[in-house]
């Protein structure tokens, strides 16, 4: 027969209710008692009954991650960091793929799968400005991304304007003055091509550097086959650049292909960085440059910040905050040293 809370309190030599508060992880049980009752319920086999306890504290353990695409690189590490953080913290994460799909993305946010988990981590790309009302739910919600600023959910993100300016800067500061960018997104002001955008030509007027829209390209989607197609446009039209900043690591990878493909060098020719500090971009050839944007910072902090609020029953935190996490430029090979 399984082993009850009886048995593991008659086995420790103290009572049920100090067995419940053992598992309940209730801080004030004196460390030597918590020793007896983690080692009786070693010896026993002991398994909680979960859904027993999800019905006393109306908590699951749970937390759902919403996240637009994880056959992206970006995405996909950073549900990793989420996991690791919210296993450190003792909850399971449920993963909800959203394709980026404005549609989907509210759907997500009414979906009666939210009643398994506790919170919701959402980074939303479909969605906008125009709908922060949506963002009011019943439930706590921590925001990630650059789609929806100023709305009534904590909000987690990361500096793009200065990373963005920063990693232009660290160009133009070894010489390089015609910096075409991949991955820019047509008429786009809020969301992390609009911005990106936004500190390189910071850095430009910064440097007294003349913005010229030749050396732009577009793309729609930000995959390594968009960042390739986009570089060898530019390269047939005979623009001339000396650098390349791709709006993510997956677009530079992708342009850094292409520019070899044309019988370039880099970086003697051509230097090139990223954004993101994928894993794949310290295995490339050369290795990549980038921006490291505080994934796991962001990962971190968002699951912090999630678990607070799913305690905080009274109301005691208040008003929504916006964090925001650290970055640093990883110089590799895809630059030329000062």
């Amino acid at each position: 027969m399984a082993a009850t809370l009886h048995d593991v309190a008659r086995i420790a030599g103290v009572s049920i209710k100090t067995v419940s508060n053992v598992i309940n992880d209730y801080p004030h049980v004196k460390p030597d008692t918590r020793a007896r009752v983690q080692t009786a319920i070693e010896e026993l086999g002991y398994q909680p009954n979960l859904s027993a306890r999800s019905l006393r504290s109306g908590l699951t353990g749970a937390i759902t991650l919403a996240l637009p695409e994880l056959s992206l690189s970006y995405f996909a590490e950073l549900a990793d960091a989420v996991i690791r953080a919210a296993e450190r913290a003792g909850k399971v994460v449920l993963i909800e793929q959203t394709n980026g799909d404005r549609a989907r993305e509210l759907e997500v946010l009414t979906s009666p799968r939210l009643k398994m988990t506790d919170g919701l981590i959402f980074s939303p790309l479909g969605m906008g400005m125009d709908d922060v009302a949506r963002l009011e739910v019943p439930y706590p919600l921590v925001l990630l991304g650059e789609r929806i600023f100023d709305g009534p959910a904590d909000h987690v993100t990361m500096r793009n304007v200065e990373a963005a300016r920063a990693a232009t800067e660290f160009l133009i500061e070894r010489g390089r003055k015609r910096i075409v960018v991949i991955g820019a997104h047509e008429d786009e002001v809020i969301g992390s091509a609009g911005l990106r955008l936004r500190g390189y030509m910071q850095a430009l007027d910064a440097a007294g550097l003349e913005f010229d829209p030749a050396l732009i390209g577009y793309t729609t989607l930000w995959h390594r086959s968009n960042g390739a197609t986009s570089m060898r446009a530019l390269l047939a039209m005979g623009v001339e650049f000396d650098a390349v900043f791709g709006l993510n690591d997956t677009l530079a990878l992708g342009a850094m292909r292409a520019i070899q493909e044309a019988g370039l060098r880099v970086p003697d020719d051509v230097a090139v960085i990223g954004f993101d500090d994928l894993d794949e971009a310290q295995y490339s050839l050369p290795s990549l440059t980038t921006v490291n944007p505080g994934r796991d910072e962001i990962a971190e902090t968002a699951v912090a910040t999630l678990l607070q609020r799913i305690g905080d029953r009274d109301g005691a935190i208040g008003d929504a905050r916006q964090i925001l996490a650290r970055y640093e430029i990883v110089e590799r090979e895809s630059t030329p040293p000062l």
